[in-house]
């Protein structure tokens, strides 16, 4: 057996050692220190040198932990400037009106969350008053995100400014009559405040990250100077749990984002209890940022500690600190002195003489109050030390108590996060903590008043001049007026009216060829942000790399292996592709930041985001949700859409479902183009609405969701005639009818109308053909490019007719004196084109590929689906013979002679 005493084999064993007996010496060293002076002593004496190594540029690993004390020591803290007396006055009005909007909100039932901001009300103070920079002065001014849960917060503190009144927080999480104040940040229900949507949770720190990434992007194609603009995350420690908290970490670190600071509010606490019980998350999270490469510092106790450390001779409370389970640790913040003494100072000899040195009340403070994240000063040396950092984003571990000043109640209890209201006892109690002017005459009939010290107060002179000197107000959205894009050239839409002739292409690179003409034009074309998660090939975009380049902050360091090829793989410094690796939520995120530029930055971006259809929407609809709430602008492109369109891949990748997940989406406009022509003018269509002239009513603050194919087909030309502009942009218009398909069915032949969505306008048009030939049925055949749309303009119309105002549905109008029944056809479930079914007057009846997605040809998966074009036509002869318009004969016949 193996002597587990023994020295383990190390990879340095593989190295060649050419002076062993100093590396020998160095050992003996090592070993007599922890001989006679502890284990513990050799390990600091370990750490030192680390750092000093790593201070002085040596190649060595990093440590992952540090110990559980505060990164920058109180003698190293930069004075404060400010007047600290008025910011904690400032703090105490904010603290109290928090509490007071989800008390008085609690009445309504509408609930709200106290104990986050309570914990974390100097994290944000500090912030707005020495270095988020506003909107008003030069460049874009910081970008926060700000946590979900802290929102009261930052209304009370805008309701100290003069940016809200009693009303609009009486008004919280009620906003039905139109003055109410949204839960959390949400831009679309409040534009001129919030920025950027932070739940669900783990959202909002993927999108700091590569918004982070974006102003880069920004400055180095030369769009716009957002060099000085930082981007601030406030995070909860229970929300790094997500994954995607995390889940681009290291692309920050590897591209080497200062540009970024995370601040985790530690209160070590999460929804339920406990966010490690058993095991200490400032160290996890710790390890898990130094291993992706950040800047970490540790602001975790408050200046009361410093006696402690100082007496700390022996390391023994460094240590205990360290092995405390942080449960544990919430437990000391309800418990006695004597109960401390017992349970923390008692489990070490050391610690046992250092407890007689101090009294119950230092314990008290220290344990119950003394939080790194509960100092104004220390949490501004953290700032300050993250905005130095050069070279690497950085995070803030802030330890905080959850429910910090609303009393013992509230104060690291479990079900803080479940309590939406203080008693007025609890209040008054507050009130003398916090020191406010507020009399017990002012809580009338129970209810607790909200407190400001005036309009014309020091206090809000003080907030109001901070602001000012810091560029305007914070947090801010602003819709800047924007003049309106210039439209492409006519010339690279219309050349897709005059079809493909016998030359087969797919919609998808239909979709690329179009983008390929718009980013050529000289007055828009450098605003395409081309976004693509490492299937650019797949999509045939590889030859948009050498012409616009893949963004990469480092350029092009080594010699591609494709370098002697036409469309070799390049990346520069400017490049406009962002081709984010396997990541969709990455590209979401990227999609996001460019979407919404126009009022970030003031510069109208155009992405586009080219994904597989069943990991976009399957995946990442959270994220839409997300960018809908910021008002996003763009277009997202589902690829190798529809359930049979792509061969051998199988369950997980048959997409029948996307339309249905776009349709829930309100700014979503869903499109299933059929032929090129539709898609360059969905496109042209789309660039006017989002970045042009916008009609009357017209919201452009929408994002477009194209399905396209990867199946070569015949590319037909635009049919001439009056509406067909107007029918693909609104989700219908008659393609052909059978006389003007070349068909010559019998007179008084029965009539059929079949509508057909993306690539199943193919099987449509093979199945018009079956009809006449083979069982003398005339079918018109009619484009559906969105059934989605059609319905909610049929919506809109019931809600006109609610209103008393008489309109039709589009829908409807489009099908008027279409003879015969309606047989809709798509390659997705069959919920999809169901969509419209109340609105059609005619017989309606629907095929859809329902169920899980097989490998197989895509022959034999419509016909597994039943939505071939031997299919349709059984469906259309038996929806005819119901009506007595054929024999019921024939749909056996039909059968039959198919082998259905």
């Amino acid at each position: 057996m193996t002597d587990p005493t023994a020295i383990q084999p190390s990879e340095l064993d593989q190295l060649p050692d050419r002076d062993p007996e100093e590396t020998a010496e160095w050992q003996a060293s090592l070993d007599a220190v922890t001989q006679a002076a502890g284990p513990h002593r050799a390990a600091y004496l370990m750490r030192r040198t680390l750092e000093r190594a790593e201070g002085n540029g040596l190649a060595l690993p990093k440590l992952l932990e540090t110990d559980y004390v505060n990164t920058i020591p109180t003698a190293s803290e930069p004075v404060m400037d400010g007047d600290a007396a008025m910011e904690a006055r400032i703090t105490a009005w904010n603290r109290w009106n928090a509490a007071a909007m989800v008390t008085r909100g609690a009445k309504a039932g509408v609930g709200g969350h106290i104990a986050t901001f309570a914990s974390a009300a100097w994290l944000y103070e500090i912030g707005f008053n020495h270095f988020f920079k506003g909107k008003e002065g030069d460049g874009s001014g910081d970008q926060l995100y700000i946590q979900g849960h802290a929102s009261p917060g930052i209304y009370a503190r805008a309701f100290l400014d003069g940016r809200l009144n009693e009303q609009q927080l009486d008004n919280f999480r009620q906003e039905a009559g139109g003055n109410g104040l949204p839960s959390y940040p949400h831009p679309r229900r409040l534009p001129w405040l919030w920025e950027f949507p932070t739940v669900s949770m783990g959202l909002g720190p993927l999108s700091a990250i590569y918004q982070a990434r974006f102003n880069r992007y920004l400055t180095s194609r030369g769009i716009k100077d957002v060099s000085q603009s930082h981007v601030w995350a406030f995070l909860g420690d229970g929300e790094m749990d997500e994954p995607e908290s995390t889940a681009a970490l290291t692309l920050a670190s590897r591209e080497g984002l200062d540009n970024l600071t995370f601040v985790i509010n530690c209160n070590l606490q999460r929804l339920d209890g406990p966010v490690r019980a058993n095991f200490k998350i400032v160290q996890e999270l710790e390890a898990r940022f130094r291993g992706s490469g950040w800047n970490v510092v540790k602001s975790l106790w408050g200046s009361a500690w410093d006696e402690l450390f100082q007496l700390d001779t022996t390391g023994a409370l460094v240590r205990r600190l360290r092995e405390v389970p942080d449960a544990q640790v919430q437990t000391y913040q309800t418990r006695d002195a004597a109960y401390i003494r017992q349970d923390f100072f008692g489990s070490d000899p050391a610690l046992v003489e250092m407890a007689k040195l101090i009294g119950d009340d230092k314990i008290l403070e220290c344990f119950h109050i003394s939080r790194g994240g509960h100092e104004p000063h220390k949490v501004y040396a953290a700032y300050r030390a993250a905005l130095a950092h050069k070279g690497a984003p950085t995070v803030i571990l802030a330890q905080t108590v959850k429910g910090f000043t609303l009393g013992k109640g509230f104060a690291s209890k479990n079900a803080n996060h479940q309590m939406k209201k203080l008693s007025v006892d609890e209040f008054k109690q507050m009130r003398d903590l916090l020191e406010l002017p507020i009399s017990d005459s002012q809580f009338i009939d129970g209810v607790v008043p909200y407190g400001h010290p005036g309009a014309d107060a020091p206090e809000v002179r003080y907030l109001q001049e901070r602001r000012a000197a810091l560029g305007g107000p914070a947090p801010a959205r602003r819709t800047h007026a924007l003049a309106p894009l210039p439209a492409p050239a006519d010339k690279a839409f219309a050349s897709f009216d005059k079809g493909s002739g016998s030359q087969n292409i797919a919609t998808t690179m239909a979709f690329v060829r179009l983008v390929k003409d718009l980013v050529r034009d000289k007055q828009t074309g450098k605003r395409w942000v081309p976004i693509v998660p490492d299937e650019a090939r797949t999509f045939g975009m590889e030859s948009l790399f050498p012409s616009l380049g893949i963004y990469s902050p480092k350029g092009q360091t080594y010699e591609p292996v494709d370098r002697d090829q036409l469309m070799y793989y390049k990346e520069a410094t400017d490049g406009q592709i962002l081709n984010e690796g396997i990541t969709e939520a990455g590209s979401m995120a990227d999609f996001i930041a460019a979407s919404t530029a126009y009022a970030t930055h003031g510069e109208a971006m155009i992405p586009f985001y080219i994904f597989y259809s069943m990991f976009g929407w399957q995946r990442t609809a959270d994220q839409m949700w997300q960018l809908g709430d910021q008002l996003g602008r763009g277009f997202l492109v589902g690829a190798t859409a529809g359930r049979t369109t792509l061969t051998g891949e199988g369950l997980q990748h048959a997409d029948g479902h996307s339309p249905v997940i776009a349709a829930t989406n309100p700014a979503a406009l869903s499109y299933d183009p059929a032929f090129a022509y539709e898609i360059a003018t969905i496109v042209k269509d789309g660039l006017r609405r989002m970045y042009g002239e916008a009609t009357p009513g017209e919201d452009p603050n929408v994002f477009y969701y194209l399905t396209v194919y990867n199946e070569p087909m015949p590319q037909p030309a635009k049919p001439g005639g009056l509406g067909v502009d107007e029918g693909i942009v609104k989700g219908l218009y008659r393609f052909n009818t059978a006389e003007s398909a070349g068909l010559s069915p019998v007179a008084n032949a029965p009539r059929i109308q079949l509508l057909g969505s993306g690539t199943a306008i193919h099987w449509t048009l093979e199945a018009q053909k079956l009809l006449a030939e083979e069982w003398g049925v005339a079918a018109d055949v009619w484009s559906a490019t969105s059934w989605t749309e059609l319905r909610r303009d049929a919506l809109e119309a019931d809600a006109a007719l609610l209103r008393g105002e008489e309109r039709v549905p589009f829908v409807r109008r489009a099908l008027q004196g279409a003879e015969g029944p309606v047989l809709a056809v798509s390659d997705y479930m069959r919920q999809v084109p169901d969509q419209i079914a109340q609105w059609v007057e005619q017989d309606y009846s629907s095929l859809g590929a329902d169920g899980f997605g097989i490998s197989d040809t895509r022959a034999a998966a419509r016909r597994h689906f039943g939505v071939d074009a031997q299919s349709i036509v059984v469906a259309a002869l038996a929806q005819l013979a119901r009506r007595g318009e054929v024999k019921a004969s024939a749909v056996k016949e039909a059968r039959e002679r198919y082998g259905l």
